[in-house]
């Protein structure tokens, strides 16, 4: 199932239904967030370039059989280009052109980032949980708020697991909610739902347009 399926309004109601659903149980407030991309990769792009560039210029220089010289520059010039949009346009490629610690880092950043923004931490009980979905990182970061300490909770690691197994291999939707959903019981065995408890933010998911 291709990644464009998350974006779409039916896909986007699932993911709410699954939020109302986990906060029935659970005094916890969840918010989803969806991103196409966590930072910038163009230093990938650059190396793509320089390796094609790079390539060319050794079949410039060894292959046996006669060429215009006046053309090597131009030709070195334009395999760069077409490296560098080439990584740029293929996600895969620009995957495997960018080192997994940068990818890291730009989840980790953009998912802080992304909480702040949101305000998760506005909530009364300070139980806020983000879930950062990382499209082209493949990824899943959960950002909670000091109202919900993840080593205290029993099924933590198992369920950010899930979630992070549900994009990691290809962004599978049905895992993903199943995954998302799953956030319940866990969450309610540790907060459970009071009485009289607000829906302090929002349950739509956040996510650019396509």
């Amino acid at each position: 199932m291709s990644e464009r399926a998350f974006f779409e309004p039916e896909a986007k109601q699932q993911a709410k239904a699954a939020i109302e659903a986990i906060e029935r149980q659970t005094s916890a407030e969840v918010v989803v967030t969806l991103r196409l991309v966590s930072g910038s990769y163009r230093g990938a792009d650059w190396l793509c370039g320089a390796a094609f560039a790079f390539a060319t210029l050794v079949a410039s220089l060894y292959v046996p059989w006669p060429f215009a010289q006046h053309f090597i520059v131009l030709d070195v010039a334009l395999a760069f280009a077409a490296g560098a949009l080439a990584c740029a346009t293929i996600a895969p490629l620009r995957r495997l052109a960018s080192p997994t610690r940068e990818r890291r880092a730009n989840v980790h950043a953009a998912a802080r980032a992304a909480f702040v923004d949101q305000r998760v931490m506005r909530t009364t009980r300070r139980a806020g949980v983000l879930v950062y979905v990382a499209m082209f990182e493949r990824t899943v970061e959960v950002v909670a708020d000091v109202g919900v300490d993840p080593k205290a909770i029993a099924g933590w690691s198992e369920a950010l697991g899930r979630l992070r197994a549900s994009i990691s291999d290809g962004p599978e939707l049905p895992r993903f909610l199943e995954a998302l959903r799953a956030l319940g019981p866990v969450l309610g065995a540790a907060l459970p739902a009071r009485a009289g408890d607000a829906n302090e933010l929002p349950d739509d998911v956040d996510a650019p347009e396509r």
